[in-house]
């Protein structure tokens, strides 16, 4: 019950999970991970096909995780919430484009690299400056 209050979900703890929203069940997956008290949590797009509401709660426990030691690995294309939201960065498209912190690897060229001249300039930039 502490993991499903953890992610906003203790009212729902009756319900079968075929009966949660798309999102609920996102906040339930993650509170059965938390219940096993791992030290590492490999996320795939957790924020894929979620409200901004469970979003933030997610992006919150994710934080608070790693804050407590935790290491929190999540595959995310958002990009621009990576500088809001994690502190270091890798960069793939097939090879290794770049990693380390945000401010180092999520730069212009790399995201260039990364997105094989698919992003606009413009883009780019903002997203880059968004992790200085």
């Amino acid at each position: 019950m502490d993991c499903l209050a953890r992610v906003g979900m203790e009212a729902f703890a009756d319900r079968q999970i075929g009966q949660l929203s798309g999102g609920q069940q996102q906040r339930v997956f993650l509170a059965r991970a938390l219940a096993q008290g791992a030290g590492l949590y490999l996320l795939d797009e957790p924020f894929a096909g979620v409200d901004a509401a469970t979003e933030r709660a997610v992006i919150a426990v994710l934080k608070a995780l790693r804050d407590d030691g935790a290491t929190v690995v999540a595959v995310h294309h958002d990009l621009s919430t990576v500088s809001d939201y994690f502190s270091h960065v890798l960069l793939l498209n097939i090879r290794r484009i770049a990693e380390g912190t945000v401010a180092e690897a999520f730069t212009g060229p790399n995201l260039q690299a990364a997105y094989g001249g698919r992003l606009a300039t413009a883009q780019i930039g903002e997203l880059a400056l968004g992790a200085s």
